[in-house]
């Protein structure tokens, strides 16, 4: 297992707890937090909420606010705030407008805030109410559709979904980075990269799978295949720890949001190896992503070249690889989803095995991954996962919709 200091990334000290509705910060429109299906204890849908529009997205009842939370968001209003940089500022998927009147406030010019959904109605009122509609320019409309007169110096977006990629903006954030941005401007975040690693997690399956066994003295194993299908034919968001993990994590995607091409959003493919470095069975995988906040001096490739010129993601330095440590906090702010810090509304998102493989020390664990669009729904993902362990051979699919 890992959580190591060498792993922390130092970034939130001793921020106090600060209780807002997640609408304010999410960037919002999306309605992608509630999407997901809700369970009881026992792995049984109680509820479901998933209906999605490429357009608009149904508002949901976000969760509280966390202190990463708030450093996230914090981190727009610190980086690249410098009266000579920030001039006019495009903020993809405005939500209720928070990013775009942080960057009013911090000295940008003009404000152009975007937003496919409704919620650019109540933006509009947002930014009214602060006395900034002279600044900060509403547009209700997709990025892809809406115009604007001028290149902006700033992009910014909470773009990332669960696992980094699913129900993810960065079509769109890239599509306003090769309609307007400045050549040397800023985009935040400018670096993502998803991770993932081999987990164990007896108690999130005995709590599941083991309770049907005997419930109040009746054999009900039965139910057992049914249990497993419930809980796990679908990845699950939820919030672990270091010591749920068994190895070091490997480098899934690499993302430069200077460079990178609409194209290499539709599939992302991997092969991994891991050596794991406990006794312990073997539950499923977790996926995670870090973001950092660089500025142009920070991001050589920010020259707006097309990467298939560059070379492809699949051919990125940092795919593929076993993160044994992350950038130095001093050198690039970094925001983490990582199990060892605290937890976001992000959480991880994990892949359960229907049945545990059980590993020993030091045995490998190896095979692919791949992740793609959904043909019914761009925003939905398709995830294909083959692992070998201990001379044995698995495929788990699912879709994450």
């Amino acid at each position: 297992m890992y959580g190591s200091t060498e792993y922390s990334n130092g970034y939130v000290q001793n921020q106090q707890q600060q209780q807002q509705s997640s609408g304010e910060k999410r960037g919002g429109g999306r309605g992608r937090r509630g999407g997901r299906r809700s369970r009881d204890a026992h792995g049984f849908k109680v509820s479901e909420h998933h209906h999605h529009n490429n357009d608009q997205q149904e508002q949901k009842s976000p969760p509280p606010c966390t202190d990463f939370d708030m450093a996230y968001f914090h981190s727009y209003a610190h980086v690249g705030i410098h009266e000579e940089m920030i001039k006019v500022v495009m903020d993809v998927g405005c939500g209720t407008g928070i990013l775009s009147i942080f960057c009013a406030q911090a000295g940008a010019k003009r404000v152009y805030a975007v937003d496919a959904s409704d919620i650019a109605v109540q933006a509009s009122e947002v930014v009214k109410a602060n006395n900034l509609d002279e600044k900060v320019i509403v547009l209700h409309g997709r990025v892809e559709d809406v115009e604007i007169e001028e290149e902006v110096d700033v992009i910014i977006s909470e773009w990332m979904g669960y696992m980094l990629l699913y129900e993810s903006m960065l079509g769109s954030v890239i599509t306003a980075r090769d309609r307007w941005l400045k050549r040397g401007g800023l985009i935040l975040p400018s670096n993502a990269t998803l991770y993932m690693a081999p987990i164990t997690h007896p108690d999130r399956y005995r709590d599941s799978i083991e309770f049907w066994r005997n419930v109040y003295g009746i054999d009900m194993s039965a139910m057992l295949q049914l249990a497993k299908q419930c809980a796990f034919e679908e990845p699950c968001v939820e919030t672990i720890t270091g010591e749920n993990v068994l190895t070091w994590p490997h480098v899934v995607k690499h993302v430069d949001c200077y460079t990178i091409q609409l194209h290499e959003l539709e599939s992302v493919s991997t092969r991994y190896k891991f050596q794991s470095m406990m006794r312990a069975p073997l539950h499923g995988f977790a996926f995670w992503f870090d973001v950092e906040f660089n500025g142009p001096a920070n991001s050589p490739t920010n020259n707006h070249t097309p990467s298939s010129l560059i070379g492809t993601s699949n051919n990125n330095p940092m795919d593929g690889i076993l993160k044994k440590k992350r950038p130095n906090p001093n050198e690039a702010l970094l925001l983490s989803t990582a199990p060892e810090d605290p937890p976001t509304h992000w959480q991880q998102t994990l892949i359960y095995f229907y049945d545990p493989v059980e590993v020993e020390q030091d045995q490998i664990i190896e095979g692919s991954l791949t992740l793609s669009q959904s043909k019914e729904n761009r925003r939905f993902m398709n995830i294909h996962l083959e692992y070998s362990s201990g001379g044995r051979s698995y495929v788990k699919e699912s879709v994450m919709r």
